[in-house]
């Protein structure tokens, strides 16, 4: 583990690197605490770099055994080595020449998981973002593009399974019970794309046959025995490769495309060239240990990993600052791809929900960072909502301004232009002038400046004249580093709304570019008028989330009410809604901290009811609408002065009002969605019982409540269902004996089963109330619970504090203290995961001034500590900054 050095990387030091290495040879024999690496590099200087510069290569943490150049070993005075650098002062002074390294590692001592490491006695590797120098010296940046040829050698009784990338070139026995396997990737790739896997493992096989006829051998491999979990993701595999095909014109360009799933690891996925590691918890699933949300979140996963093939791998990113040119753009393809496979509408108030959750309190707060950030100690922090959600918004945002065939054009100008070289922000924007012949150098601050502009809108309809006008200003708020900002770009989508929701006719307009229904607004204000308006309209704004901006719309209730009900933009009656219900819990927190029923509470309940029952709106749709804004979202919106504990309040009331004002129309609807048919994955269905479960969410609130959600859950077939009634008994009837009782029974059934526990830690830690930290101080003495494992720690330590405002925020601060007690510990064993939890407290500063001094005194307490790892370090100081 690194400690912090201090060291911050610059955008504007960028310069390449005086060698390059266009071929690397790996022989792995592999050992869990003694693995021999042999490295055979061809090391070839730039042209124009002096023979005399020293050959500099990064490690980290590394034991060396042996250096030699063309052949020669190289005495101990004629290069430097320390376990974190490799110099050569004075290397040959021929253009090119070969260099062979030995190193030894021990995967089973690494707790890191970065580098080579052993899983469940599974040879596993993960080298991005700098995994790759803690199994060899290299030049371990991502500019550096390398064609790879390794080989593996293990015992086969061990590792009869030996995978790298590439295709396979050879295999056989050796003496001793030892086998090798021999691997090529013939496209030249950065060392982050490095992969190997190798241990015993069960394989799931399928084919593909590619737009040009090819045939593509798949395979994905999972722990033996759990073969059975993995048809899903074949089956989204396929799916992917084929979209990719027809919506980008992306072939695959390998004979084999495989996946492994192990059990320990720090991200989700990892898009090595063709061995793609997963999570084994975004790879099996069946309807007995896997939520729909958990399908769908395996299908996206899959999908965003393979179509890195194109958009990361061919065409990788020249340095870390760009590393939102492979992640946002491969986060809008997989978007759009789930798109195409189930619901657009559902998916894009999902996806904007989780840029809300996640990425504006980032923009907000002591985090927030450019899409490309312009500095940065250490990168795996980087790994962001700005970087990945923003980044595919600003994507999305090219195509609207262009519309969908320019944007085409561009991807492929993209691909034919930067196929094989690592590439930047400029250049993928240059892409899109040359083939639109528009200057997009004001759009591209969406790029280089951090925050969420907002839009302060006004509007006023003026009979005589027949003319309606709108009055726009942006402003974007100061953040760290940068308190003034430039005038954005921003694509503001729109309708005018008349009677029955029809759009309401005009003739002409003046003030700004208005193109396919989308105003753009590029100075600090505009007045837009339109004439030939013949009625009085609602106007419908930022439809379908056109920009990534917050509104401040002066619009009367009755407005937004008529738009919650009428306007025909599915995007927009949803925000309507949520904007409503919003405002509601705002000014219920307000009138006396929650103990007040909000005014127009009676009026939403109503237009809830009838949204509920309205059959012209698909299920999974009604099932969004009616799930009622989220704690954090209100605390974001109040922005200063937060009470967790009356925002619950709040909350619980309004949904309690809701619930008792539809109770009969809740009922009917509820008994009318129940299953009748065997369980099926698809989006309509799930729709169906996403419905169901918000129903039973409501219903839970009435005095039945409890004995319906017990009945709920004993009769659930399905893990979507028997998850959910659980959530309802665990956070509504805590401690009652049926929601006890359902708790034993959950735990019971999946004793053996480490990722449906997982939901079990997870819905515990959500518990509402102060008593939850101690339940879940307890839980880390659970057998199943292990804080070396990502999954484990993030179900329950990452639950309880992201997601329990009112039992991590508890006004005494033993949330905060556990938390920073958990967080050191964690980061014993993996800085990276310690330092994702920690983002957990970036929004300390909104809180009211008794729970604000607390969490500062928790991140003080870990500042503090010896030893710090740059991971945590980084989040930490920049926190408290």
């Amino acid at each position: 583990m690194r400690t912090d050095t201090g060291h911050v990387f610059k955008l504007e030091d960028y310069r390449p690197s005086d060698y390059l290495i266009p071929r690397t040879s790996l022989d792995f024999r592999l050992s869990p605490d003694a693995t021999r690496v042999t490295a055979v590099l061809t090391i070839e200087r730039r042209e124009d770099v002096a023979a005399s510069a020293p050959l500099v290569l990064d490690g980290d943490g590394l034991t060396l055994l042996g250096v030699a150049v063309d052949g020669q070993a190289l005495a101990p005075a004629e290069y430097q080595a320390t376990p974190d650098q490799l110099t050569i002062p004075k290397p040959p002074a021929a253009q090119r020449f070969e260099l062979r390294l030995e190193t030894e590692i021990a995967p089973s001592s690494n707790e890191a998981l970065m580098g080579l490491y052993r899983s469940n006695n599974v040879y596993c590797t993960q080298c991005e973002a700098e995994g790759f120098r803690r199994i060899t010296y290299f030049l371990d940046r991502p500019d550096i593009l390398s064609v790879y040829t390794v080989r593996i050698e293990a015992p086969h009784n061990e590792a009869p399974l030996l995978l790298s990338n590439g295709n396979p070139v050879e295999s056989g026995a050796l003496a001793d019970g030892r086998h090798y396997a021999v691997w090529h990737d013939p496209f030249p790739k950065p060392s982050y794309l490095f992969a190997l896997v190798a241990g015993a493992l069960g394989k799931v096989a399928g084919s593909f046959t590619t737009l040009s006829g090819r045939e593509v051998e798949l395979g994905i491999y999972v722990e033996p025995g759990k073969e059975g979990l993995a048809g899903y993701a074949m089956d989204a595999l396929k799916r992917s490769m084929k979209w990719d095909e027809q919506a980008f014109g992306r072939e695959y360009d390998l004979d084999v495309f495989n996946i492994v799933a192990v059990s320990d690891f720090n991200m989700g996925a990892m898009e090595n060239k063709g061995l793609n590691i997963f999570n084994d918890k975004y790879v099996l699933a069946d309807e007995e240990t896997a939520t729909d949300a958990d399908f769908a979140n395996i299908e996206a996963i899959i999908a965003h990993e393979y179509f890195h093939n194109w958009t990361g791998n061919r065409i990788t990113c020249r340095d870390w600052f760009q590393l939102c040119l492979k992640e946002g753009l491969t986060v809008y393809r997989d978007h759009e791809f789930s798109a195409d496979q189930r619901s657009r509408a559902v998916k894009r108030i999902a996806e904007v929900r989780t840029l809300r959750a996640h990425q504006f309190p980032e923009d907000q707060g002591p985090l927030a960072h450019p899409v490309r950030p312009r500095r940065y100690r250490e990168i795996n922090n980087f790994y962001t909502a700005t970087v990945y959600e923003k980044g595919s918004e600003v994507v999305r945002m090219i195509r609207t301004i262009l519309g969908p065939q320019t944007f085409r054009a561009g991807m492929d100008l993209y691909f034919e232009r930067h196929d094989g070289e690592a590439a930047t922000i400029e250049d993928f924007l240059k892409v899109f002038e040359d083939v639109s012949g528009r200057d997009l150098a004001q759009f591209a601050l969406w790029y280089h400046q951090a925050g969420t502009p907002n839009l302060t809108v006004s509007s006023s309809y003026n009979a005589a004249a027949k003319t309606f006008t709108l009055e726009i200003e942006q402003s974007v708020p100061p953040t760290p580093s940068e308190s003034r900002k430039r005038l954005m770009h921003i694509p503001l989508a729109f309708g005018l709304v008349g009677a029955g929701g029809k759009p309401v006719a005009w003739t002409a307009v003046d003030g700004a570019a208005v193109e396919d229904g989308v105003i753009h607004v590029r100075k600090r204000r505009h007045t837009v008028r339109f004439s030939g308006v013949s009625e009085r309209p609602s106007v419908s704004l930022n439809r379908g989330f056109s920009a990534p901006v917050t509104l401040s719309v002066q619009q009367k209730a009755d407005d937004q009410f008529f738009l919650a009900s009428d306007d025909s933009d599915s995007f927009s009656r949803w925000q309507a809604f949520n904007t409503l219900l919003t405002d509601a819990l705002i000014a219920a927190f307000r009138q006396v901290l929650g103990g007040k029923e909000p005014a127009s509470a009676a009026r939403l309940a109503e237009l809830a009811g009838r949204i509920a029952g309205d059959e012209t709106l698909e299920p999974a749709y009604r099932a969004l609408a009616l799930s009622l804004p989220g704690e954090a979202d209100i605390a974001r919106d109040i922005g200063k002065g937060i009470d967790p504990d009356a925002i619950f309040a709040a909350r619980e009331a309004l949904a309690r009002t809701i619930a008792a004002a539809n109770r009969e129309v809740f009922w009917a609807l509820y008994d009318s969605l129940a299953d009748k048919g065997p369980f099926t994955p698809d989006a309509a269905s799930a729709g169906r019982r996403a419905l169901r479960n918000i129903l039973l969410d409501y219903l839970s609130l009435l005095p039945e409540g409890t004995a319906l959600a017990a009945a709920h859950f004993r009769a659930a077939t399905n893990m979507t269902d028997r998850a959910a009634a659980l959530t309802v008994l665990a956070h509504r009837h805590a401690g009652s004996p049926q929601a006890e009782e359902a708790l034993a029974t959950f735990e019971a059934r999946y004793r053996g089963d480490a990722l449906v526990l997982d939901k079990w830690f997870q819905i515990q830690a959500g518990v509402p109330g102060a008593q939850t930290v101690d339940k879940v101080r307890t839980l880390m003495q659970h057998p199943a619970f292990s804080i070396a494992n990502p999954n484990r720690v993030r179900s329950l330590i990452g639950a309880f504090s992201s997601a329990n405002q009112t039992g991590f925020h508890r006004a005494d601060g033993q949330g905060y203290r556990f938390f920073a007690e958990t967080v050191l510990e964690v980061e014993k064993r993996n800085p990276q995961v310690a330092a994702r939890l920690a983002t957990a407290m970036r929004s300390w500063r909104s809180l009211e001034p008794i729970r604000q001094d607390k969490a500062r005194q928790a991140l003080l307490q870990i500042a503090n500590a010896e030893n710090l790892s740059a991971d945590l370090r980084d989040i930490v100081e920049r926190t408290l900054a």
